[in-house]
């Protein structure tokens, strides 16, 4: 864990009480750029459901005058709260606005932050949430350095099966093999009927009626914990508001809960997780052309006053999928299945077409093959969608693996039939994980954002990306076993000369090849054994 007060220690420093209407407003509070400080509020006023009788927001002038208006949730109790965290250095003043403002002691309660330069802290904290760059094609931090999008797929990691030093394991783990993102489903879980036992963390189930009504803010807490020990970690959360696939009945989850409920329960996750740097995931599996997924959509976009890049995970072509209102959503996301080879061909052809619509936006795989999920799709597989996706133009790429998505530990799968029984710790060791954080260090060397696919300077079944006269990045698949032949670059600048090396993607090792200048077409020694591999050329 990085050397810092963690990200729930910073919180509990900086919340502050407001008990009463006769209570002085609190004097300017410091707190450091891109980190999170939250206000809380104690009613003296009853409510039958704070959770459904009562609305809270907290409007808050930047320095440049601009207001945000940050929803605040109920966090049981008499208390109520809002999280606020900005990159904008200076003063930020809060007033707050209540449904119901005959009740003093949450309408119109004002406070001021300052906003000053933060010290140390992760990525995430130096240099901002992430966001859509200027180019349209790939992510990058406020501040403008570039993200390189390396996510794990940890669908239920908020049940307790995980308990919380497994967690902080696990989370440690994926930091220090390279990866930034985690896709983890706050809500209906996949493959689960509503409110099932197994959706229950230590603090139990999220709501207790299947129309989201009447909330567990208990359980959220322990969430709170979970999501925010990723940001510590230097990771992003891309949190999934829930799966959308139908479950029991035949209805999808939406449908069971219905449309209001389902902006309910966004409501209150864009007030206790937007202040962090998230990415919202709409719906998992959410697909109904101009049906109610559309209309959460234009909700969500408009009750986020942080403005976090919004996406869905869809099954078929994402455009398609949500067809009303989609220029909502910041990028695409394309998920098509676990068979091998064959879903490697069908999720890249979707890929590319999705890059090749308008208007521009990044686009990447978000769920395929998991390793070793049903004993198949083995690290070589994670090598080749790694790399076929990412030199096609996808601005980033999303692993996954057997006995992690599913948070399976031993006496309990986590998902019912049982695909196999692979617990999360055994997952998590597996060499495709660590393959591609070697694959990603790589692309983190190079100028990797200004790269466009150039699948016209290799042969065919070779797949390459670069920056004319400047870069050339090649991937080999893996092919027949004796095969050590190379293959042919072509529209090189001859007046350049290039530094050329194979890269292992298994290892890491790489081998030099030496300089390569003058030729315009320059055919590749052979490769150092038969596997895949990367080729690297870089001007001197």
């Amino acid at each position: 864990m990085p050397a810092m007060l963690s990200l729930v220690a910073v919180l509990a420093a900086l919340v502050f009480a407001v008990p009463s209407a006769r209570a002085q407003p609190p004097a300017p509070r410091q707190v450091g750029a891109n980190r999170v400080v939250e206000v809380s509020l104690a009613s003296e006023k009853a409510y039958a459901n704070a959770f459904t009788d009562v609305a809270l927001d907290a409007i808050v002038t930047q320095p440049d005058g601009r207001e945000l208006r940050v929803p605040a949730f109920w966090a049981g109790g008499a208390r109520w709260s809002f999280r606020y965290a900005s990159p904008v250095l200076g003063r930020h003043a809060w007033r707050t606005e209540c449904s119901d403002p005959a009740n003093p002691s949450l309408h119109g309660k004002t406070g001021v932050f300052e906003v000053v330069a933060a010290v140390g802290g992760s990525a995430l904290e130096r240099h901002g949430p992430i966001r859509v760059s200027a180019d349209r094609r790939h992510f990058e931090h406020a501040d403008g350095t570039p993200f390189l999008w390396l996510g794990d797929t940890w669908w239920k990691a908020l049940c307790k099966r995980i308990d919380t030093p497994g967690y902080a394991e696990l989370c440690a783990d994926r930091a220090a093999k390279g990866f930034n993102v985690v896709q983890i489903v706050c809500g209906p879980y996949p493959d689960e009927n509503m409110l099932e036992p197994r959706w229950a963390n230590e603090a139990g189930l999220p709501y207790t009626t299947i129309d989201f009504r009447t909330v567990n803010p208990a359980y959220f807490d322990a969430a709170d914990r979970r999501i925010t020990t990723l940001v510590e970690h230097g990771i992003v959360p891309a949190i999934v508001g829930g799966w959308g696939r139908p479950q029991a009945g035949g209805q999808s989850t939406i449908n069971q809960v219905g449309l209001e409920g389902f902006k309910r329960h966004w409501r209150h996750l864009i007030a206790r997780y937007g202040a962090l740097p998230v990415v919202w995931i709409l719906g998992g599996e959410a697909s109904d052309g101009n049906g109610p997924w559309a209309a959460l959509a234009e909700y969500v976009r408009a009750s986020d006053p942080f403005r976090r890049p919004l996406t869905y995970h869809a099954p078929s072509d994402p455009r398609a999928a949500i067809k009303e209102g989609n220029d909502r959503f910041d990028f695409d996301m394309v998920a098509i299945g676990h068979d091998g080879l064959k879903t490697a061909g069908d999720t890249l052809a979707l890929l590319r077409a999705s890059l090749a619509q308008s208007p521009a936006r990044p686009a990447l795989c978000g769920e395929a093959c998991y390793e070793r999920h049903m004993q198949t799709n083995f690290e070589d597989i994670q090598r080749h969608l790694f790399w076929t996706f990412m030199l096609s133009g996808a601005a980033g790429h999303t692993y996954g693996a057997a006995g992690v998505w599913q948070a399976s530990v031993d006496g309990d799968p986590g998902i019912t039939p049982v695909y196999d029984f692979t617990t999360w710790r055994e997952g998590m060791q597996f060499p495709g994980a660590t393959q591609l954080g070697l694959a990603k260090r790589l692309l983190e060397e190079l100028p990797w954002h200004r790269m466009t696919p150039k699948q016209q300077w290799v042969d065919e079944g070779v797949f390459a990306a670069g920056i004319p006269g400047e870069l050339v990045v090649a991937y080999l698949p893996k092919r027949g076993i004796y095969d050590w032949s190379g293959f042919r670059v072509r529209e090189l600048d001859a007046r350049v000369r290039y530094r050329a090396f194979w890269f292992d993607p298994a290892s890491g090792r790489r081998f030099e090849i030496g300089s390569v200048s003058g030729e315009s077409s320059w055919s590749t020694p052979s490769v150092p054994s038969p596997q895949d591999w990367v080729l690297v050329m870089r001007a001197e």
